[in-house]
């Protein structure tokens, strides 16, 4: 395959840009629409963008499969020790308020920790499915 050269520069030059946009959604997406889920989303999408202009063997160099593949159940396990940290803190699952001594803080920091579990399994996901489709043709 032939790779344009404006096409691979508009790329490498977007790319912190995407990456950016997805740490913004990220840390307010407590304030307003967004958060982990889309986040992720848009991160995979920036491998996935690497991967179709540079090659999948290029965007495995920068997200290795297994390390995708262990992405997502530690995003998963995130979530649930956030869950699990208000459960030993005398509260109920998931109550946030307990974990820090001001409870409006802890609620942030809950909130952060929820969605940042929502974006590490939901990136790694996206990027393994894509992987996965990737391998399929070969």
């Amino acid at each position: 395959m032939k790779f344009d050269l404006i096409l691979r520069i508009g790329t490498k030059l977007l790319l912190p840009f995407i990456l950016l946009f997805a740490l913004y959604v990220q840390f307010h997406g407590e304030f307003g629409p967004g958060g982990g889920f889309q986040a992720g989303v848009i991160t995979a999408g920036m491998v996935i963008l690497y991967a179709i202009v540079f090659g999948v063997k290029a965007a495995k160099r920068i997200a290795p499969q297994a390390l995708v593949e262990r992405m997502v159940p530690l995003g998963v396990l995130i979530f649930v020790a956030t869950g699990v940290a208000g459960l030993a803190l005398g509260s109920n699952f998931l109550d946030y308020s307990r974990l820090a001594a001001d409870p409006p803080h802890g609620h942030l920091l809950g909130i952060f920790a929820v969605e940042l579990g929502v974006l590490v399994t939901v990136a790694a996901t996206m990027t393994a499915i894509f992987y996965a489709f990737v391998e399929r043709g070969r």
